[in-house]
Order: C-alpha cells, then structure tokens, then sequence
C-alpha cells in the first residue's frame, strides 16, 4: 500500500484550502526580543515578532536566565526521570510551593506542558470521579477537550461564556452526578474574557467543581499576576486554577493547583504525570524566578497594557477591523484563508514582520486572523510600522474595512 500517497492526499486538500501550516524558522536574539533572526531564504535576515506568547518578554528577563544558568551549573541537564523515579528535585518542590501561593491554594502539581496539565487533570478527574459530568464551555481549548475524551464520562457542552446556559444544563442533571464545570479565563483566539463570578455562582448554586483554565491570564492579570480569578477576588471559590509556564512567565511547563488532596489525587492516578520525565530542574529555578519577579513587579504588565491600546488606537484610525475585547490579544480579522496567508506572507517577505495566520481548525471556517499580542518590549515605531503595512495591504488585498 502506497501510503505516502493516503499522507499526501490529505496534505493536499489542506493546501488547496490555503489551511496548510507553514512554520516560520526563527532564531530568538537574547536581549533584542522582539527581534529575531530569520533563517527563511524568502524573509529578511531580521524579523519583528508580534504572534509571540511569551507575552511580557520574560523569556529575554536577566533573572530568569542567571538562574537557570546557575542550576544547570548546579545540577545539570535533566531531571533525570520520572517525578517518582529519581526526577523530583529540591527545585520543582519550590515552584510548586511558589504556585500554590500564587493562587492562593493548598498545593500545586507541575506538568511538561499546559496542554499535558489539562489533558491530564481532567481525563483523570472524569474517569475516576463517581457518576462524574464535565459541563464544557463550547469554546474551550484542544488540550480540555482531549483530557475530556479520555476521561469517558458524560459531557454536555454550554453555551460560550453563557452563565444562563449553564444553569440550565446544571438543573437538567440527575442529583447523584458529579458536576465539573470547565472554562477559561482568557479565550485566545477572540481574547474575551468570561463573567467568571457568574459562573462560579452558578456551579457553587448545584455544588459543581470548577476547574478553571488561566493559561493565558497568569502574569497578565491580577496585582501579582495571579490572573483574572485573583484580579476578580475569585481565587479562593475555585476548586482547581490551571495555568502555563510557557507564556507571561516565558520558559516552559503547566501546572495545577488546589486543595492538598486534589493535588495528590491527579499525583497518584494521572498517567500524564506518572510516566513523563520531569522538567529539567533549570526550567524549574527559571519559572519560580519569573513568578516571583511578576508578583513584585507591575512595570511589564504596565507597559504592555499602554502598547495594547496604542495598538488598538492605531487600528480604528485606519479602519482596520479588529474583534473590540478586554484582554492583551488582537485579532485582525481577514475572514479568508488564503487572503490570511497572503498577507501573513507579504507582511514577513516585504516588511520584516511576522505574525502567524490562524486558519481552520484553530478557528471556524470564515473567521480566519491575523492574531496580534503587543507586548512591552515592542515600541511605538514597531506599532507605527506595523500599521503602515496592514494599510497597505488592505487595499492591495481589497479587505473590508469592518468587523461583520
């Protein structure tokens, strides 16, 4: 069988619907992000990046740096296996801990990712739970909707960001079930941001679980970056706050927090943590550096609220149409695929900018984006140059000047 060609033909019809991913070959420069270096023979030598999520810049931080560079000197390369099999250093203890205060909580447990914490938790929340329902925002992320299809247990979906919705899908249940009510703080793809107090009234009225996902609101939110569930004084109402080290804190992981025993229960039955190796205790000194630096410090989350809103000013003087929201995330809407590539293109061959085009299945057909996360490291003259461009290739692209 040829199946070179069964891969190819898939391939195919991706590409003739312009959903075909192409990755752009970077190389971050220590100290000038968000410049970086392009390796593509079609690009400038030099890009501006403005699809990253190491949202503050964190992953250039000084601190952070000096110390996973102490601790691979003090410990090496790796964890050296598993958490229950000699991987569980002294300094994944200490980012737990730092975590747990950080929202407030009992405990904490660390992931390899935020993709792996929310397939994790939630599949082993689902399985192991008696009569267990999870209640799923319909927008949420792949990562949640994974972890709710291992777990094999009853799922009713709700209306996005709709409390009223959810009610009712609560009152329908039978009175035995388990509820677990899933959602997020901060959607990444619109960048809204959910009523959350709504929400956790309502699951609290049918004694639900709330397992809330902060992935793209820790360090970004809150006075000491605990997200938005901190800067809404919510924290303490939610059973379980997920979050990323891989975004405002800029080195890599995931993680769960909550009571001490929910905490050991995931420990004890999740494979997702049973059988991975565990994050290299540098990673581990670098994400508790830059926690502990964004608790005391507001300046980054200052200044790129400042950029986000000059961004925003620039682009409704052009008319360029972007979905209004409250949060850190632009998305200039295109609505084609094959226009979103062209200008992604164009912008990274032409001007030296790069932004990732978002096409399905990251987003409905016809919603296609440019996503756009300023951050404070960007300066006025980025802004003012990216504005330029994106004018003049709505009218080269002959884009509609108005979100539908």
């Amino acid at each position: 069988m040829d199946f070179d060609g069964l891969f190819n033909e898939q391939l195919d019809v991706l590409k003739d619907e312009g959903n075909y991913r192409i990755f752009a070959e970077l190389e971050r420069r220590c100290g000038a992000f968000p410049r970086a270096r392009s390796h593509d023979d079609d690009a400038p030598d030099e890009v501006t990046v403005w699809c990253s999520n190491d949202y503050l810049g964190m992953g250039q931080n000084t601190e952070v740096r000096a110390a996973m560079k102490r601790v691979i000197d003090e410990c090496g390369a790796g964890a050296g296996g598993t958490r229950n099999i000699s991987g569980t250093n002294h300094h994944h203890k200490v980012l737990e801990a730092e975590l747990a205060d950080l929202h407030g909580k009992e405990s904490a447990l660390l992931f390899t990712s935020g993709y792996v914490s929310n397939w994790a938790a939630l599949s082993t929340l689902g399985a192991r739970l008696p009569d267990a329902v999870i209640l799923s925002d319909e927008l949420n992320h792949a990562s949640m909707i994974e972890g709710m299809r291992h777990a094999r247990c009853q799922k009713v979906i709700w209306k996005h960001n709709d409390p009223e919705d959810l009610d009712r899908k609560l009152t329908a249940l039978p009175s035995n079930a388990t509820k677990i009510v899933a959602f997020e703080s901060v959607y990444s793809m619109d960048g809204d941001i959910c009523p959350m107090q709504e929400i956790v009234e309502v699951a609290e009225k049918h004694g639900a679980m709330t397992y809330l996902d902060e992935v793209h609101a820790v360090g970004l939110y809150g006075p000491r970056g605990g997200g938005i569930s901190e800067r809404e004084g919510l924290a303490d109402r939610i059973t379980l706050i997920e979050g990323t080290l891989g975004k405002a804190y800029g080195v890599v992981g995931g993680y769960i927090t909550g009571s001490e025993a929910l905490c050991d229960f995931v420990r004890s039955f999740a494979s997702g943590f049973i059988f991975t190796t565990a994050l290299p205790p540098a990673v581990a000194a670098g994400a508790t550096t830059s926690i502990r630096h964004l608790k005391a410090s507001s300046a980054e989350r200052k200044r790129q609220r400042e950029q986000v809103a000059k961004l925003r000013a620039a682009l409704d003087r052009e008319g360029i149409p972007h979905l209004p929201n409250p949060s850190h995330i632009i998305p200039v809407m295109i609505k084609d695929p094959v226009k979103c590539r062209q200008i992604a293109d164009i912008l990274m061959q032409d001007y030296g900018i790069y932004v990732q085009p978002i096409n399905y299945p990251t987003v409905p057909k016809g919603t296609e984006r440019l996503r756009f996360t300023p951050g404070p490291l960007h300066t006025d003259g980025d802004i003012d140059r990216l504005v330029t461009a994106l004018k003049t290739l709505w009218k080269q692209c002959a884009i509609a000047h108005q979100v539908a």
